[in-house]
């Protein structure tokens, strides 16, 4: 550990280092240990850090006890660029494949197999490794962590352009779903027409019931549900070939509008029951939502074409009645350091720092914020942007971030009382429909963000809980939740490894992605900033 840093780390190529690395006693955990320090010296040496672990007797799909992931996992991101070196990585995940590595394991924190790592740190020379030795089905797998998108919805997602075109070149497809109408109609989670899907394969979230309300029935994980304006008509020509490769390269359907008038409402909930005869089959073109970007404004809906016959095939997820904002480009707002900016909508400060960062790719806008609202003193994985009091510092893409002109004493920072939303203690439709239709709760949406504090529903297991933390982790890359739970249905106390996130009592704590949380029925994937 180089004693002329400002930080400790490990270097293999330190004597001292190498002495803890080659020697026999040294355990494959505090060698899995060495494997997650994110440092250019650490990632450039993955191959020798993974053959001292196989040495050990370590099997090549064994997991790392805190990150579950596998050496191939690991090496997939070591080959991300400015940090790790491409071409070992690549060497070493063709020796791990031809000593039996299985590209297809998931991390069961960030359910990712290694397609989805060399997307996310945009390593096309590993993707074309990983999918030479894989089934073909596999370039369409989808990550539940990532709305259920593909290695090609988070590449594009992360303008990781590289592996974007790489996976275009192996067939990668934006229609990876396939499912059938099982409901279509009002739902106790949110307001609004929802459609109910079961899909052909087990990439859902649910059997059909969401909060102990039954709308359809099916296996579990393959249900799973999504708004009208979310799905739309494909040509009948396409159905026998929408996730066939040879369509991969032809030009994407154009999505009409559908009629589901016909189709009634049923729920399990003491209500009579209507029969339904359609049955109609849909193909799920994309994950919704990918944009950080929402129209805010309301979408001139069209009226509804009418459907000829009562099974019909319909896409849902990347099309939209609206178009979608245009993303403007970092240098067209003309944001300096020195600036005065508001943050998300909610908090003010003086830019600091623009440029591009080491802890993701694209630019990036470090802010000094006038309250301890932040996150950071301005460095961010041991490498410092900017100097500021702890707490006071925050990261954000340029796309957060709207300039201040003129007087800001008007301008408030929204109080944690406004934001605290809680769930109501009535779950009687007509109280939830007579709120969420109030005018001042249309846009809850774009008003509201989770923060420490707000109580969620962790949709795995069905359980409530209170927001504790929210922010990066040691263990995995993007923004995590920690959650206190009710009950002690939990997986730690606030900690995990030896670093403390939160505190609570012992199975009451566990950390998820913000995709595993609802609040009110929104995914907390679209409640969570993109900052750090």
């Amino acid at each position: 550990m180089p004693s002329d840093c400002e930080f400790s780390f490990f270097d293999p190529n330190d004597a001292a280092c190498q002495e803890i690395l080659f020697n026999p006693k040294t355990s494959v955990s505090e060698l899995f240990a060495i494997l997650r320090q994110w440092v250019p010296q650490v990632q450039q040496n993955i191959d020798v850090i993974g053959n001292e672990i196989i040495k050990r007797g370590c099997n090549v799909n064994d997991r790392d006890g805190l990150t579950d992931m596998t050496l191939l996992h690991y090496t997939c991101k070591s080959g991300a660029h400015g940090i790790g070196d491409v071409d070992t990585a690549v060497r070493f995940a063709m020796q791990l494949i031809d000593l039996g590595a299985d590209s297809s394991l998931r991390s069961r924190w960030t359910n990712m197999n290694a397609l989805h790592y060399a997307a996310y740190f945009d390593v096309p020379e590993l993707i074309s490794v990983i999918l030479k030795n894989a089934k073909p089905k596999d370039v369409d797998a989808t990550c539940s962590d990532f709305d259920f998108g593909t290695a090609l919805h988070i590449a594009a997602f992360n303008l990781c352009t590289g592996a974007v075109k790489c996976l275009l070149e192996h067939g990668a497809n934006p229609a990876f779903r396939v499912g059938t109408l099982r409901f279509c109609g009002t739902t106790e989670f949110a307001s609004g027409q929802w459609a109910g899907i079961e899909l052909d394969e087990a990439e859902g979230k649910n059997n059909g019931s969401v909060g102990k309300v039954q709308y359809f029935k099916c296996a579990p994980k393959r249900g799973i549900f999504t708004p009208l304006s979310k799905i739309s008509k494909a040509y009948e020509h396409k159905k026998t070939s929408v996730r066939s490769s040879s369509t991969r390269s032809s030009p994407l359907i154009k999505s009409k509008k559908i009629d589901v008038t016909h189709i009634t409402s049923k729920v399990n909930s003491g209500l009579p029951e209507y029969s339904s005869s359609s049955s109609s089959t849909v193909s799920l073109e994309g994950k919704q939502n990918y944009s950080k970007k929402r129209n805010s404004a309301g979408s001139n809906k069209k009226p509804l074409t009418r459907v000829s016959s009562a099974s019909s095939r319909i896409s849902a997820g990347l099309y939209s009645s609206s178009p979608a904002p245009r993303k403007i480009p970092f240098d067209e707002r003309g944001i300096q350091v020195g600036d005065r900016v508001l943050v998300v909508g909610q908090r003010t400060g003086t830019v600091r720092f623009c440029g591009t960062t080491k802890f993701a790719p694209g630019f990036w806008c470090g802010i000094e914020l006038d309250k301890p609202h932040g996150k950071n003193d301005g460095s961010v994985g041991g490498v410092q942007y900017f100097s500021c009091l702890p707490r006071y510092g925050i990261f954000a893409p340029p796309s957060r971030v709207q300039r201040l002109t003129g007087s800001t004493d008007s301008l408030a920072e929204t109080s944690s009382s406004k934001l605290n939303h809680t769930f109501p203690g009535r779950s009687k439709s007509s109280m939830s429909r007579h709120s969420w239709s109030h005018p001042s709760a249309a846009t809850v949406e774009g008003l509201v963000k989770l923060h420490e504090g707000s109580q969620v529903l962790l949709t795995s297991s069905n359980e409530m809980g209170t927001i504790r933390y929210i922010g990066p982790t040691d263990f995995a890359p993007g923004v995590w939740l920690g959650l206190e739970l009710r009950s002690a249905k939990g997986k730690n106390d606030g900690s995990v490894g030896e670093k403390r996130y939160f505190t609570c009592k012992q199975n009451h704590g566990v950390l998820v992605r913000p995709s595993r949380v609802t609040y009110r029925g929104i995914s907390g994937a679209k409640l969570v900033d993109d900052i750090c």
